[in-house]
C-alpha cells in the first residue's frame, strides 16, 4: 500500500529524521575529533553514520505511516488493477 496524500504531507516525522541523524553525525564527529582521528577521516565516518541513521529512520517512519494510515481514517482512492 502506498502512502496517501495526508501522510505524504506530514513533515514532522521527516524533520525529526533530519534532526536525529544530524545529532548522531555531530556526536560521532565530536567523539572522533577528541579521539585524535584525522579530520578528513572523522568527517567521512560522521557523514556515513548520519546517512545510515537517516536511512534507517526513514525506512521505519514510512513503514509506520503505511501501517497506521487506515487506522487514522485517511481516505484512499480505489487502486486500479
Amino acid at each position: 500500500m502506498k502512502l496517501c496524500r495526508n501522510c505524504k504531507k506530514a513533515f514532522w516525522p521527516y524533520l525529526m529524521i533530519l534532526v536525529i541523524a544530524g545529532v548522531a553525525g555531530f556526536l560521532t564527529w565530536m567523539t572522533l575529533s577528541l579521539s585524535g582521528v584525522a579530520d578528513q577521516q572523522g568527517l567521512l565516518i560522521s557523514v556515513i553514520v548520519s546517512l545510515t541513521v537517516g536511512a534507517t529512520l526513514l525506512h521505519y517512519v514510512v513503514s509506520c505511516l503505511r501501517r497506521h494510515c487506515q487506522e487514522w481514517g485517511h481516505q484512499h482512492q480505489a487502486q486500479k488493477s
